[in-house]
């Protein structure tokens, strides 16, 4: 069995491989052999075992046909000699593009699957779904070449087939389409290097359609609450016994119009037995009227349970933010939480986001709370992560196939006016404008280490469960312990990480 590796985006389009061929058209018990990617952008290798066969992939020696028509020179000494030598690192990024493919094929093909069983549109058959699958791929690999014409082409059959109110995988397809869509008007023609930058607007995140979507997905899916049930119990176990409290909100409600998450700590902190302790909670960010209705609205609600709270807000942003800018009074305990905010801070250079933990390391709070989406999405290549967010994104569409019936509308609104934007962000754009740059556990133990972090330790493993069950919300969402980390998945699909910090 041989396989076809897609090289970097740093090679020819001629001199590729077509990327659609090197897909086997996998029938159903075919799909089943798949292995998932052992693999992930942080340089983080597993051993890989040999189940069933994978398919038949084409053979290193055959030839296909590039999107412009041209027969790939792979069998001429003349033209290997002209390509640039690949280094060990490069065979390894190649080699790790086709695992993410394995991935997020068997990703799609369960979600195929879950359809089929469930009922899927009329007509509809296995087969249509792995040919959709393939089309977004050769798609994406399309726009990668920068060929602008053969990526038109499959765009126009993509549009047809992705449904928006189709199965799952249909609905998350009309996703990426839509940013493969975007990133194609971007890219410069062949001959040239780089992307036109988008230019940013900044009402369209704060629009009435993605704020109503945001509270959808607040109110509906676990995610948000299980990051603030995580962190709420973090801050009352750190908090136990203190009279003076401080909280210091680094994603101060997340575009959420109310501050959901600090009800439930405040109502906790009144409960506690003996005197209620006197807390404050500062928010950091530049929306400072949305803040300021949000922190009255906390005050008038600590109030009414007979607890003392003050709200402050620091304005600005988190790679402007100076230590001293954030009062800590003596005798208070500090916590700084983190809830979907410090990934949007990565950046390629990767310092400011070590400048940013480094200052917050200087407050020297008791627990720093971090909770993040649990998948590798700030990888280099636009391919991997491509098939990595597929393969995230996926999963999540099948949780809420399983939720909602087919053509609920807050499920579209869900879908298409928040998930959609940030799949937008993460296959669209490039540099200071992809700001959706999630990382997976094993990358943030690191740069939290390299920070002077250690890991809080912290047993709420039992707790999170009964949470979950409380909630009562699908049976296949779990909870696992990993590394010291809680995980959030969906039938074993990692969605978010919780994770807590000392100095």
């Amino acid at each position: 069995m041989a396989y076809i590796f897609l090289p970097d985006q740093d090679y020819s389009c001629d001199d590729r491989r077509n990327y659609a061929a090197a897909l086997p058209v996998l029938d159903n018990a075919d799909a089943e052999a798949w292995l998932p990617s052992l693999y992930d952008e942080s340089n983080d290798f597993k051993r890989l075992k040999r189940t069933a066969s994978l398919g038949n992939f084409a053979d290193s020696s055959s030839s296909s046909i590039c999107s412009n028509g041209s027969i790939p020179r792979t069998n001429s000494v003349s033209s290997l000699s002209s390509m640039p030598r690949p280094h060990f690192r490069d065979h390894i990024k190649m080699y790790n593009q086709r695992f993410l493919v394995a991935e997020a094929v068997e990703e799609a093909a369960a979600a195929i699957g879950n359809a089929e069983d469930g009922g899927a549109v009329e007509g509809e058959g296995n087969g249509d779904g792995m040919k959709l699958l393939q089309q977004l791929i050769s798609c994406a690999e399309a726009v990668a070449c920068r060929d602008k014409s053969h990526a038109s082409f499959l765009l126009s059959e993509l549009r047809v087939n992705a449904l928006v109110f189709g199965t799952s995988f249909q609905r998350v397809a009309s996703c990426f389409v839509q940013g493969l869509a975007d990133r194609l008007a971007l890219v410069q023609p062949l001959g040239t290097v780089g992307f036109v930058v988008p230019k940013m607007n900044v009402t369209d995140a704060l629009s009435d359609k993605k704020e109503e979507a945001l509270r959808l997905v607040y109110e509906n899916l676990p995610y948000f609450q299980f990051g603030h049930f995580i962190a709420n119990a973090s801050i009352v176990e750190a908090f136990e016994g203190e009279s003076l409290v401080h909280v210091v909100d680094l994603g101060m409600s997340l575009g959420l119009p109310h501050g959901y998450q600090w009800h439930g700590l405040i109502q906790s902190l009144a409960n506690r037995s003996g005197p209620p302790p006197r807390l404050r909670i500062t928010g950091v960010g530049l929306c400072v009227d949305k803040f300021r209705a949000i922190g009255d609205q906390l005050e008038t609600y600590a109030q009414s349970l007979g607890l003392n709270l003050n709200f402050s807000i620091v304005e600005s942003t988190l790679e402007n933010l100076d230590p001293k800018d954030i009062v800590v009074y003596p005798g208070e305990v500090l916590v700084v939480n983190s809830v979907f905010k410090l990934h949007s801070v990565v950046k390629e250079s990767r310092g400011a986001l070590n400048s940013v933990l480094k200052n917050i390391h200087v407050l020297s709070p008791k627990v720093l709370v971090l909770v993040e989406q649990d998948s590798s999405h700030n990888g280099p290549f636009f391919l991997g992560r491509f098939m990595e967010a597929l393969h995230y994104y996926s999963a999540i569409f099948d949780s809420l196939d399983a939720m909602l019936p087919k053509y609920d509308t807050k499920r579209a609104k869900m879908e298409q006016f928040y998930f959609a934007d940030e799949i937008n962000n993460i296959v669209s754009c490039e540099g200071l404008a992809r700001v959706e740059r999630h990382e997976r556990v094993d990358q943030w133990r690191r740069r939290m280490s390299r920070a002077g972090f250690q890991p809080y330790p912290s047993k709420m493993l039992s707790q999170a469960k009964q949470w979950l069950n409380n909630i009562n919300i699908s049976d296949g969402y779990t909870i696992v312990e990993e590394k010291g980390s809680l995980v959030l998945g969906w039938k074993s699909k990692p969605i978010v990480a919780a994770s807590c910090w000392k100095c």
